[in-house]
């Protein structure tokens, strides 16, 4: 989740006009489109494969200072490191420690692949150093609720008491669940809709071919992501596939009225957060907010409030698409490669457009909800399953790759990173579709495994 790195002053919102600011100012022309990529990993103990506390010896803070020898500046909240910043982005913690690194905007696949390895490469020598070790999945396999830590961050205090008031899977959300994400550029308003819906339609196949959690407290969950499930019972006021996304006349406007709706978690003031849990931004332009009576909000909190809604595909002044399971260090370069590939090429988006712009709500919706369980089996609209249009969505995305001619020094396009993809599509057998069969053969049940496997 978004960590806060600059608190300095911000002005006041003055009007609607400001609101709509930071979508319109996201527009770049073409030769300014960048790649942001984003991913989580699970940090154990290697001793027991126990997740470390932040304050304990050779826990999550010592973790963030060691890592600041490679020239990373700490992000500081109460006195306390929470994050670290730096050329390769932000590094952060998720509710119970989760590492993420938010890349920097990079210009094409091979330097963000490269800025991936960089740090995966960091925290294994810090890691090393600590006796922690570092998983790629999409859920904690075997951990409960109980078992977890939760990192010294305001925020988090406000969200987990939130989460049981409005869905029943939302502290597994926050605790127990890591992803990968990409965020994406757009030259345009008319630009950002397109590929705000592609995106949307085509985000249940990122989640089948990413599936990486069929594993809840230590034996199978009965879904391939149990992850993206997760989802669809956190809190629907501000999860799901946007439906009026695809309505006549969508743009910046609505958009902007969708994120007003969505309920506020907190006001960030003098260094610390103020529960506003369930209040209304709308209340809060007004100076009417409970939390914060007479007061105003700044152009700040407009940008912390967007970062608390989840849907699908989500839009701040990029696009993030959020439907990927965790995973190892292919499928971090994957995630990206099939999204630039679909969305940065004019015909590539124009041919993934033509594959879902007939569907109708109700069968974007029936496809979102069957790929949890069945992945690569769900049936899609018109026929055929999740497979066979996967098999047509990564041809549309290696052309655009192909298209982009962004070529590394070995003379290889950025193609190449979507063969992880192109083995689930001809195997048929999607990440957790390898864990099951591990699990039910080799490890004879044994899911901590998994750890000596799937570790990066």
């Amino acid at each position: 989740m978004t960590t806060r790195t600059d608190t300095s002053a911000s002005p006041l919102i003055e009007s609607r006009a400001d609101l709509l600011a930071i979508f319109a100012g996201g527009e770049k022309p073409r030769d300014a489109w960048r790649i942001g990529t984003e991913h989580e990993k699970f940090v154990y103990r290697v001793s027991d494969h126990r997740a470390p506390s932040w304050e304990e010896p050779g826990g999550i803070r010592d973790l963030l200072t060691g890592l600041t020898e490679f020239g990373w500046k700490p992000i500081e909240e109460g006195g306390k490191i929470i994050a670290l910043s730096g050329a390769d982005g932000t590094i952060s913690l998720e509710p119970a420690g989760q590492l993420e690194l938010s890349g920097a905007p990079l210009a094409n696949l091979h330097l963000s692949c490269q800025e991936s390895g960089r740090h995966l490469e960091q925290v294994k020598a810090v890691g090393d150093r600590l006796g922690l070790g570092f998983l790629g999945l999409g859920m904690w396999p075997d951990k409960a609720r109980a078992d977890l830590p939760i990192m010294p961050k305001g925020r988090y205090d406000i969200m987990l008491r939130h989460m049981p008031r409005v869905g029943t899977l939302g502290l597994d959300m926050m605790l127990r669940t890591c992803t990968i994400q990409v965020n994406l550029d757009y030259s345009s308003e008319s630009d950002m809709v397109k590929k705000f819906r592609v995106g949307l339609a085509l985000q249940p196949v990122a989640t089948a071919l990413f599936a990486n959690s069929p594993f809840t407290d230590g034996k199978p969950n009965g879904f391939k992501s149990f992850r993206s499930h997760i989802w669809e019972d956190t809190d629907p006021a501000r999860t799901g596939m946007l439906p009026f996304v695809f309505d006549k006349g969508f743009g910046y406007e609505r958009y902007c009225d969708y994120a007003l709706d969505v309920p506020m978690y907190f006001v960030f003031r003098d260094g610390r957060y103020i529960d506003a849990a369930g209040q209304s931004f709308r209340d809060f332009l007004d100076g009417r907010l409970p939390a914060l009576p007479g007061e105003r909000p700044t152009r700040a909190d407009w940008t912390d409030h967007l970062s608390t809604a989840f849907p699908e595909v989500r839009l701040k002044s990029f696009l993030e698409m959020r439907g990927a399971d965790g995973g190892r260090w292919g499928r971090i370069c994957a995630l990206p490669a099939l999204w630039v590939g679909l969305l940065y090429s004019d015909s590539s988006l124009d041919a993934a457009w033509d594959l879902v712009k007939h569907w109708s709500i109700e069968e974007r919706e029936s496809l979102r909800h069957a790929v949890p369980r069945q992945a690569l089996d769900s049936p899609v609209p018109g026929g055929g399953t999740v497979r066979d249009l996967a098999a047509e969505v990564l041809a549309i995305s290696s052309a655009g790759l192909s298209e982009r001619a962004q070529i590394n020094a070995a003379g290889d396009n950025e193609g190449g990173f979507l063969d992880p993809l192109r083995d689930v599509v001809k195997s048929g057998k999607t990440f957790a579709d390898r864990l099951l069969d591990r699990y039910h053969g080799e490890w004879n049940g044994d899911v901590g495994m998994v750890y000596r496997e799937y570790s990066f």
